[in-house]
């Protein structure tokens, strides 16, 4: 007889120790999910009646053997017959519980095919204030663990606790047929088995969860001393590092031998009981049989209705604990396509051909309602001219030509493209005459081709390749392996940060922004590479109004005007020169970063590409 199950316990103890708030509401929305495969439900349903059919029947088969052919003078034409009916009656149950799993396979797979393409989706569509307050990790939770809790429960809790509970209904059946006292007495066991599994399963779950927050603590500490052995190594720490990991991996270990204890421990217990409850069976039943009440195959098919009993028992136990888990993943999932879209307003129009005059008008904004990151913003752009954007750390130059882009909109104030309120147009139709290229290049697994024609899908190779040429790109690319369809890893792997860069400036080119926004796109790169993204972005800006944030000030002295900013406003506002003259917060910043150059450099605006200078190279420049 199998008793205990440590593979059912250990998937009851895995299972998230959580209840959604409303799961009945729950429930129904993800049977609206279910409903369009109501045929292939069905089916299943029926094939799980069989199966439970088949396990009521077989021990009737083996008690109506007993009593009429083994024994003396019996037939054993009979009692082969009776063999094969018995072998038919396992066979269907076997196919039919085969072919349940397969059918029930099909609809769990199509409803979370559904779930991760309308979570995907939504995804997308979230306005990035969404992403200020959630972690991308919890949104990839949703869509990978969650998905994955409901997977097993559609996958296989459904059948599991629908072939358990008609399962055990049909042995009860079978056992009440057979004997009313002995079915009553067989069914004492029944609340102790899930008494039993109950407790077992709490404990273990503490014990369990221990495990991973300890196995947790060995991961993190593993990847921090791996990602800095050269500085541990530098520092002469990597005795400490020994014995630091050493108490993290002692913990875990802990963890794992009392939560093994406790799982080791119920199997035993399982076969104690089920052991005392065939003894209970055969011994009351032989009363029976010895009193007349009852014959020896009823006996003998008891016994064989107790061994199939406790599995559906534990069962019930286990699924139902998935159960709860998997509707508190379907609520966070619902909460998460619930969530409202970045929308455009009911009457929004596409934005025509942009020309490039952009203008704020007394723009605030807030995060936060007591909060604010911009105060009364206001100054204007020329179509075709740079404008930089420096001040301090904060001071909301990022969020500044975000609520440009639209992924933000103003708290207080407008902002006009070509005189237009751009809250009146469809961000879609905004974005798509944009361009950006950012501090950190990110580049998608795909081919170099494919990253440049992000931006331009439907760009041919010949308009690739011109772009990547204009961008100072096409050398280096050409000596890759596969040229242009080289294939990259994970944000580019492979690439160093100014092959990054000047692929994401030949993407910009190609995708030809009427408005463009360069956000610190030299920041972390050397003095040459500088020197060939400076070129390529020149290439870039032509004919464009161009936005440029900076912290390095060498990059924007030939901006057309630059807005200083310092917590949230305006402070100045002028060409490189005025700035140093006037001799204000802009000044202060040139001061610090170049360590006290002189007032005003005669040649400085006439180089054709900005240099990353030093106190040095100013003092010569200032002899010419």
């Amino acid at each position: 007889m199998r008793g205990g199950d440590p593979v059912s316990l250990q998937r009851m103890i895995e299972m998230p120790d959580e209840r959604a708030k409303n799961r009945a509401a729950t429930a129904r929305r993800l049977l609206r999910y279910v409903a369009p495969y109501r045929r292939e439900v069905m089916l299943v349903l029926l094939l799980v009646i069989v199966a439970s059919a088949t396990q009521a029947l077989g021990p009737a088969i083996i008690g109506f053997a007993v009593d009429r052919f083994i024994r003396p003078g019996g037939s054993v034409g009979g009692l082969l017959l009776s063999m094969a009916a018995l072998a038919a009656v396992y066979l269907v149950g076997l196919v039919a519980a085969r072919l349940q799993i397969v059918y029930i396979g099909v609809v769990g797979q199509n409803v979370l095919l559904r779930l991760r393409q309308q979570i995907f989706e939504k995804v997308q569509r979230l306005p990035l204030r969404y992403f200020d307050k959630n972690p991308v990790g919890d949104v990839m939770s949703r869509l990978v663990n969650d998905t994955d809790t409901i997977n097993q429960f559609l996958g296989q809790g459904v059948v599991q606790i629908l072939g358990s509970l008609f399962g055990l209904v049909g042995i009860l059946i079978g056992m009440f047929a057979q004997s009313v006292p002995l079915a009553l007495a067989s069914a004492t066991v029944i609340p102790l088995v899930l008494l039993v599994t109950n407790v077992f399963s709490r404990a273990a779950r503490r014990r369990y969860r221990k495990t991973r927050q300890t196995i947790g603590d060995v991961s993190a500490n593993l990847q921090e001393e791996i990602a800095g052995v050269r500085v541990a190594q530098a520092y002469n720490r990597t005795a400490v590092n020994f014995q630091r990991f050493a108490e993290r991996n002692a913990a875990n270990r802990e963890a794992n031998m009392s939560a093994n204890a406790v799982t080791s421990a119920f199997t035993p217990v399982i076969e104690v009981i089920s052991v005392l409850a065939i003894a209970l069976v055969a011994g009351f039943g032989g009363y029976l049989a010895v009193q007349g009440q009852a014959s020896v195959g009823v006996v003998v098919a008891f016994i064989a209705y107790m061994q199939n009993l406790f599995r559906p028992l534990q069962a019930i136990s286990t699924i139902y604990t998935q159960a709860q888990a998997s509707l508190a993943g379907a609520e966070r999932i619902f909460e998460l396509l619930d969530t409202p879209d970045e929308r455009d307003a009911p009457d929004a129009r596409p934005m025509p051909p942009i020309r490039g005059e952009v203008v704020f008008d007394r723009v605030s904004f807030a995060y936060e309602p007591s909060k604010p990151v911009l105060r009364e913003v206001s100054f204007a752009a020329q179509p075709g001219q740079m404008i930089a954007i420096v001040g301090p750390t904060g001071a909301g130059k990022t969020t500044l030509i975000s609520l440009l882009q639209r992924f933000y909109d103003p708290t207080e104030g407008a902002i006009y493209v070509d005189g237009i309120d751009i809250r009146s147009v469809t961000r879609a139709s905004l974005r798509g005459q944009m361009g950006a290229v950012l501090q950190d290049g990110f580049l998608f697994a795909g081919t170099v081709a494919d990253n440049i024609r992000y931006g331009n899908p439907s760009a041919t190779d010949e308009e690739v390749e011109r772009a990547a040429r204009l961008a100072g790109a096409h050398e280096f690319i050409v000596r890759m392996k596969d040229g242009y369809q080289t294939r990259l890893g994970e944000r580019g792997g492979g690439l160093s940060q100014g092959q990054r860069q000047l692929i994401s400036i030949a993407r910009a080119i190609l995708a030809d922004p009427r408005i463009l926004i360069l956000d610190e796109a030299t920041a972390s790169v050397d003095t040459y590479t500088e020197s060939l993204i400076q070129r390529a972005l020149e290439q870039l800006m032509r004919g464009r109004t161009t936005f440029v944030i900076a912290h390095r000030l060498s990059t924007v002295r030939r901006a057309d005007a630059i807005l200083v900013l310092r917590d949230g406003r305006i402070v100045e506002q002028g060409t490189h020169a005025e700035l140093l003259a006037r001799g204000g917060l802009y000044a202060e910043l040139y001061r610090r970063q170049f360590r006290d150059p002189p007032p005003v450099l005669r040649r400085a605006d006439a180089l054709a590409v900005p240099l990353r200078t030093n106190g040095a190279a100013l003092e010569a420049l200032s002899r010419n």
